[in-house]
């Protein structure tokens, strides 16, 4: 382990206060910002004469930031890493300047799956004051729902909407036979899984954009959509041309995948503008992530 100098969190990365002593083991000095930066600038005022640094995913960390900072030697990004093309860190040039970068998967999945559970049971029995979406009200047992992506939080998704009957299909560029045989989960090529299924789930990897006008007309009416990602997985005017049509629903949980504002203008549109993956518990494990990272720099 080597220790730091100097840790700077450049931006609320929800960690804990409880666990910040913690950080003592590995740092000489460590500092918390807790409002976000409002520049490129800003953050390399920040990060200063740091040989590490902590972020989030809200800005992005590019070769002009990490050009400014010779100290940088460790970037520690308190969310998900799921790749380097869709990482909001530089990762190519910090690899080719020595700056470790690491990061964490599989924290907040719990908290999607239960966020999409209980606005489908909500649209199912029309207890959100709606007519239910397939006329009568119905149980969970009554939907077919279909993953887009089958990534672990599209798995704890998939988990709990089998557990409660769904009839669970899921469509991905690549197949998980090992899933589809454990789990009995379906894959269906991207036509029939929209087509059919009564609510479409993305859980896409960020800026991945799959569905356009022709896809969202394979949709047509009577169904729910729900976009956990962290952007839009949809071209926008194909999106507000669907959402004209009859019994069309879109739930998204963050402002970062809702796409345009303007669509919370619509009743028919529903964003609860915060990650819902990010409970208490997800926190606990965020935090134990990061802390298992930086002790193995």
């Amino acid at each position: 382990m080597k220790k730091i100098k100097k840790l700077v969190a450049i931006q609320p990365v929800s960690f804990l206060e409880e666990n910040k002593p913690l950080l003592n083991d590995y740092c000489d000095e460590v500092v918390f910002y807790d409002t976000q930066p409002e520049s490129a600038e800003e953050i390399v005022s920040r990060i200063g004469d740091a040989d590490a640094i902590f972020v989030s995913y809200t800005h992005a960390i590019g070769g002009d930031i990490l050009s400014e900072c010779p100290n940088l030697k460790y970037i520690g990004m308190c969310c998900s890493l799921y790749s380097e093309a869709s990482s909001n860190v530089d990762i190519a040039y910090a690899r080719e300047h020595g700056i470790v970068v690491t990061g964490i998967r599989d924290y907040g999945d719990e908290g999607v799956a239960e966020y999409v559970l209980m606005n489908s049971i909500r649209r199912l029995h029309g207890a959100d004051g709606y007519q239910p979406l397939l006329g009568d009200i119905s149980e969970v047992s009554g939907a077919k729902v279909g993953l887009l992506g089958l990534g672990a939080s599209a798995q704890a998704v998939a988990r709990a909407l089998k557990m409660m009957g769904a009839d669970v299909r899921y469509y991905s560029r690549s197949r998980k036979p090992e899933v589809e045989e454990k789990q009995g989960y379906r894959y269906q090529a991207l036509p029939e899984l929209l087509q059919e299924c009564d609510i479409i789930c993305s859980c896409l990897s960020k800026n991945v954009t799959l569905l356009y006008e022709e896809e969202f007309a394979m949709m047509g009416e009577n169904k729910v959509l729900f976009n956990t990602a962290l952007s839009p997985c949809f071209d926008q005017k194909a999106i507000e041309k669907w959402l004209e049509k009859n019994n069309t629903w879109y739930f998204c949980d963050t402002l970062m995948g809702l796409g345009d504002e303007s669509l919370l203008e619509r009743e028919n549109v529903f964003c609860q503008k915060r990650s819902s993956g990010m409970t208490r518990q997800a926190v606990e494990r965020l935090n134990q992530k990061v802390l298992e990272n930086i002790a193995s720099y």
